[in-house]
């Protein structure tokens, strides 16, 4: 999917069917038709389309000429076949052409919905580099919202763990281990690029940019930082829950088998005096309630021995 936007003199977004000097194009998995159009018509590598669409590329920054290639990994969020969100992270490319601005991604975002709808502050599809650090910031920004996400999602995991004897809720917590793992190595990898850019001079920044990409840098460190204590966190949350599900079993055993021995007694009484042999009291009328006194003190005792021992 290949969408091209302008910013007027007002500066409100239009969409446009033509690439023209300081355009935004949004590139969207796109196909190899509109991978060569780009290419042809702005002279940057191909590469620079290519390497944004692979899934395991790395965050990086290069130079070709005047074209820069700004890999960073963003978050994502989809649902499983339970209607359980999945998180993770996947590649975009910011390419910084001679006089375009073009993104490349996989999969749409809610990063650039929010500048295609207006909802970002002074945006201009012409300031590229400001264009560069707005979209780091709220990537930044993104991983925050998902990161309070899973710390609630966790908390309400955590309430159901309290009384379940199920692996479903583990499952659950295993699954935002590992978004919590992808995060925290994509905003690591995403810092090591903010820095290179901070400290070279890949971009002509003004003192408005430079202050942006500082704050673009701290709110980023602030997501590793998040990210870091909210899976040291789950592991240990997950190694004592762990614990409970195995203690909640060994609890329920423990009392069916007390169970068990207690009803086990009248059975046993019953089975003596069932043989067919000579057994005390046969011949006497009330020897069934005899059977049935005898088997009601032994269950009664041995109840009484388990309760004080909390057996159940």
């Amino acid at each position: 999917m290949l969408n091209i936007y302008l910013s007027n003199e007002q500066g409100k977004l239009q969409e446009t069917t033509t690439i023209t000097n300081g355009c935004w194009i949004n590139l969207i998995a796109p196909t190899e038709k509109e991978i060569n159009e780009i290419t042809t018509t702005l002279e940057i590598p191909v590469e620079f389309i290519k390497d944004p669409l692979d899934e395991e590329e790395r965050s990086r920054i290069e130079k070709d000429g005047e074209n820069i290639l700004i890999i960073v990994n963003i978050p994502s969020v989809s649902m499983d076949e339970n209607k359980i969100p999945i998180y993770d992270t996947i590649p975009l490319g910011i390419i910084i052409a001679k006089n375009c601005f073009v993104t490349v991604c996989l999969k749409d975002n809610p990063i650039f919905h929010n500048f295609s709808e207006g909802k970002i502050k002074n945006f201009f599809t012409f300031k590229r580099t400001r264009f560069a650090f707005q979209i780091l910031y709220t990537m930044a920004t993104l991983y925050l919202r998902y990161l309070k996400q899973i710390s609630k999602k966790t908390d309400l995991i955590e309430k159901e763990l309290h009384q379940s004897m199920k692996n479903k809720e583990l499952f659950s917590l295993l699954n935002f281990e590992k978004s919590l793992v992808y995060f925290t190595t994509s905003l690591k990898s995403n810092n090591i690029v903010m820095q290179k850019m901070l400290k070279s001079n890949y971009l002509k920044m003004y003192e408005d940019d430079q202050e942006l990409l500082e704050d673009v840098i701290i709110e980023n460190q602030q997501a590793i930082e998040m990210a870091e204590t909210h899976t040291s966190i789950l592991s240990g949350m997950m190694d004592a829950f762990a614990s409970v599900i195995s203690n909640n079993v060994n609890i329920v055993m423990k009392f069916l088998t007390s169970i068990t021995i207690i009803l086990s007694l009248p059975t046993m009484v019953a089975s003596f005096y069932g043989m067919n042999v000579s057994i005390p009291f046969q011949e006497y009328q009330y020897s069934f309630l005899i059977a049935i006194t005898i088997s009601f003190i032994l269950s009664s005792i041995t109840a009484y021995i388990f309760w004080k021992k909390r057996f159940f």
